[in-house]
């Protein structure tokens, strides 16, 4: 599988795509291909980038 963590960093606000009702989350800490992203509807979660891929919010 493909990390596509390579590009996040601490502070930047993604999306997850496979459960959009987490809503904006915002990246705590990038450690190999896991990911902490707080999310304001589900809290804490630790993404494997290899098997998830949180897409970057602009907005």
């Amino acid at each position: 599988m493909i990390d596509m963590t390579s590009f996040l960093e601490p502070g930047m606000l993604v999306r997850n795509p496979d459960a959009a009702d987490w809503g904006l989350g915002q990246v705590q800490s990038v450690i190999g291909p896991r990911v902490t992203v707080n999310f304001e509807h589900a809290g804490k979660q630790v993404i494997d980038g290899r098997r998830v891929t949180l897409v970057p919010d602009f907005g």
